[in-house]
């Protein structure tokens, strides 16, 4: 899996020209995306119109920006103007933007080449990609497993070699837990720290924009690339620093907390690759500082309450009304709002909207909105009190590894568990990043989160790359471009 880096100075070099490597990831994906299913949408005229520009400008002597010419793909929720924008659901079947995402807006100044949009859980209401209304992606490790959710086609596509990297969103773990099961890395930044512009909400005050990537320094890049202040998001104030320069400082005499609420009920392959990364880091001259965070075990229900409640009022504007699908047949305008929504949204969607209607009703309110949202403050208090002794947080991504094809319409609540590790981190709006740091006995991977304080991504992200060198657990899959 080539870096951004190494296929920066390959253009630069004129070792491959751009429409050649673009035309390689579009062959791979036209060969290899029937078995993975990472991409809903291909956009094979744009990134090769893009590709010609690059080549132009290589040819010219001119400079390109790092990103330049290097082909990556958009999870579906982020609004391409002129381009099919679906969330993976019926209801917005045939939408095209008006306008772009501002992460969108970034990278195309940076000439970045668009292979297409990736497929999701939709609404990105999921673990797994399975409620997508085009049908699950599948890991590329092992194709009977699933990708992850509910950014999947996104770690889908890297982790297949069928794009470079990938830009998803993160609600509760929607891209570290792909990443996980995957084995990329996976940044779900602090919240307010990338624009949320154009990023199709689900839940306003927890959604965020990350990159998925093939390793940390990628993922610092991509960082870099899209953290920059937005008016048009009030609550986007960009990055406190620029995170490259940092990701060779010195990790010796770092604390990092372990706390024990994390580590509970883990797959005995999970555990055991997480006790590697702590040897790891006890090798890199790093205190790990056992932590007990008790208000951690209300995080579950927390999330699934107020993500829940936003959603209620988010998914509220698709009316069959002003854009989107509209049922057929109707006998008022009550009853075609009724049908629209059923017939639009999947099972899995209506049941979230459901539960989020239900905790704002009256005679509820008090007893479950008002409630979870006083133990968010708990929690948040929770992490400011870790980090007011160490630097950064250690923890399992997902309790165990990728699960089954199928598995999720079993039993919904045993997939709700699975975000049990990374929606903290969503809660607190603080940045967590995957990486990989081991495999199970089946050979699928296993990922490790670090969790830093507030805008301090320059301290994760070097912590995560002295990890990533020291535990070396990048592994190659069969499919796609071979680089």
């Amino acid at each position: 899996m080539a870096s951004i880096t190494q296929l920066h100075t390959m253009l630069k070099s004129r070792q491959i020209s751009c429409q050649e490597l673009t035309q390689q990831y579009l062959s791979a994906i036209e060969k290899d995306n029937g078995a993975l299913h990472a991409y809903v949408h291909v956009t094979a005229e744009t990134a090769l119109e893009t590709a010609k520009k690059v080549d132009e400008k290589i040819a010219a002597g001119q400079e390109i920006a790092p990103l330049a010419g290097i082909p990556m793909t958009l999870k579906d929720n982020l609004s391409t103007r002129g381009l099919l924008t679906t969330c993976c659901s019926r209801i917005l079947e045939g939408y095209r933007p008006v306008y772009d995402a501002s992460v969108w807006e970034l990278l195309q100044k940076q000439d970045a080449v668009l292979l297409g949009k990736t497929n999701m859980d939709e609404f990105a209401m999921g673990s797994s990609s399975e409620t997508s209304c085009y049908g699950g992606s599948c890991n590329p490790h092992d194709t009977g497993h699933v990708a992850g959710g509910s950014s999947g086609g996104g770690a889908a596509a890297v982790a297949g070699n069928l794009a470079v990297y990938a830009l998803g969103s993160d609600t509760g773990g929607s891209i570290r837990q792909p990443a996980s099961f995957c084995g990329i890395v996976g940044l779900k930044p602090t919240y307010g720290a990338v624009s949320r512009y154009g990023l199709i909400a689900y839940a306003s005050s927890f959604d965020q924009i990350g990159p998925m990537t093939g390793c940390v320094e990628d993922a610092a890049l991509l960082f870099d690339a899209i953290s920059q202040k937005d008016d048009r998001d009030s609550t986007c104030c960009g990055a406190k620093e620029k995170t490259l320069p940092h990701l060779h400082d010195d990790i010796r005499g770092m604390k990092i907390g372990v706390p024990k609420e994390y580590f509970t009920g883990l797959s005995e392959d999970v555990e055991k690759a997480l006790e590697n990364a702590q040897e790891a880091f006890r090798s890199l001259g790093v205190e790990l500082v056992p932590l007990s965070m008790p208000a951690l075990s209300q995080a579950l229900p927390v999330y699934y309450i107020l993500a829940c409640a936003e959603a209620s009022s988010n998914l509220g504007r698709y009316d069959g009304i002003r854009y989107g699908y509209k049922a057929p047949h109707y006998d008022s305008i009550h009853d075609m709002m009724c049908r629209t929504r059923s017939e639009g949204f999947g099972r899995e969607v209506q049941r979230r909207i459901l539960l989020g209607t239900y905790v704002l009703s009256s005679g509820y309110y008090d007893a479950y909105y008002k409630k979870a949202q006083q133990l968010r403050g708990a929690i948040i208090a929770a992490f400011d009190e870790a980090f007011a002794t160490c630097d950064l947080l250690l923890a399992p991504t997902v309790p165990t590894t990728s699960f089954p094809l199928n598995f999720t319409k079993q039993d919904p609540v045993l997939t709700y568990q699975t975000d049990i590790c990374t929606v903290p981190v969503n809660i607190a709006g603080l940045p967590g990043l995957s990486l990989p740091c081991g495999f199970d006995g089946a050979g699928l991977p296993v990922g490790v989160q670090l969790i830093a304080g507030r805008f301090e991504e320059a301290r994760l992200l070097s912590a995560a790359y002295h990890l990533e060198q020291a535990l070396g657990c990048q592994k190659k899959t069969q499919w796609g471009v071979q680089l």
